[in-house]
C-alpha cells in the first residue's frame, strides 16, 4: 500500500490530503507553514510520494523537507499532465487550475468539460473532449466580493458570510448577502449557458470550499465534488513517478 500527500497551498488556506493507495483517506487543513508541522505530518501518515500545488510565495524549506522523506514533485507547467495545454504562455497556468483539469480527465476523459473553481477567485476552466486546456475566466470570489465592497465605497460594513440569507434583504447586511452570493450563483448559470450554447454534451463540474452552499443556488446540474483538486493532484503525481 503506497501513500501519497497531495498539498494545496491557495491564497486563503493550506490543505492536503492523504492517500492510501487510489482513495483519499484524510483532509488536513494546515494552520501554519513552518518545519514542525510538516515534520509532524510526515512522521504521522509516512508518505512515499508527495505533491505540491502553490499560488503563493510558499517557503523553500517546505519543498525541502518533502524532497527529503518523499518522492516530491512540485506542480508547475512542465509537468507530465494527463492533457495537453495549447495555449500561447503555458507557464502562466496556476497549478490549482491544472490540478482541477487533471480531475476533470480522470472523471471525463473524452467529454467537454467545464470546471469552477471556488477560491479566492473563480476560475472557469475550459477543457475540451480532446483533453485540450484552452482557457477559461477569472472573476473575484466570495471574501474578495464582500472586502471590495466595503474597502470601496464609506459606509458598507465588511460583511461576512451567512448562508441563511433571505432574497430580499431587510437590512445593510441582508443587502450585501443576497446580493453577493446571488450575484455569484446567477453569473456562474450565465457563464454555464455561455458554454453550453457553443459546446455539446458538456460536464458542469464544480469544487472549493463552498460547494455544497453553492451548488443548491444554480439552476444548472453539475458534478460536485469539493476535493476535486485534490484528486487532480493525485493523478498528476500518478504521471510524474
Amino acid at each position: 500500500m503506497q501513500t501519497t500527500l497531495c498539498l494545496d497551498f491557495g491564497n486563503t488556506r493550506l490543505k492536503a490530503a492523504v492517500f492510501r493507495d487510489d482513495k483519499p483517506e484524510t483532509i488536513l487543513t494546515i494552520e501554519k507553514e513552518d518545519k514542525a508541522t510538516f515534520e509532524k505530518i510526515l512522521s504521522d501518515y509516512q508518505p512515499d510520494y508527495s505533491i505540491l500545488s502553490s499560488v503563493i510565495n510558499h517557503q523553500q524549506e517546505t519543498e525541502t523537507l518533502l524532497n527529503h522523506h518523499t518522492r516530491f514533485h512540485r506542480l508547475h507547467h512542465s509537468s507530465i499532465l494527463p492533457f495537453y495545454t495549447p495555449v500561447s504562455k503555458p507557464e502562466t497556468i496556476g497549478a490549482d487550475r491544472l490540478a482541477l483539469c487533471a480531475a476533470a480527465t480522470h472523471l471525463f476523459p473524452d467529454s467537454n468539460n467545464l470546471i469552477i473553481g471556488l477560491g479566492s477567485c473563480i476560475t472557469y476552466n475550459f477543457l475540451n473532449k480532446n483533453r485540450q486546456f484552452l482557457g477559461g475566466a477569472i472573476s473575484p470570489g466570495l471574501e474578495m466580493r464582500f472586502k471590495s465592497m466595503h474597502h470601496y465605497t464609506a459606509l458598507l460594513p465588511l460583511v461576512k458570510m451567512d448562508w441563511n440569507f433571505p432574497l430580499i434583504g431587510y437590512d445593510t447586511k441582508t443587502n450585501v448577502l443576497s446580493g453577493v452570493a446571488w450575484g455569484m450563483a446567477k453569473e456562474i448559470d450565465g457563464i454555464i449557458e455561455a458554454y453550453e450554447e457553443k459546446f455539446e454534451g458538456l460536464n458542469i463540474l464544480l469544487t472549493g470550499g463552498d460547494t455544497l452552499h453553492f451548488a443548491p443556488l444554480l439552476k444548472k446540474r453539475i458534478f460536485a465534488d469539493p476535493h476535486l483538486m485534490f484528486k487532480g493532484l493525485y493523478a498528476i503525481s500518478l504521471c510524474n513517478r
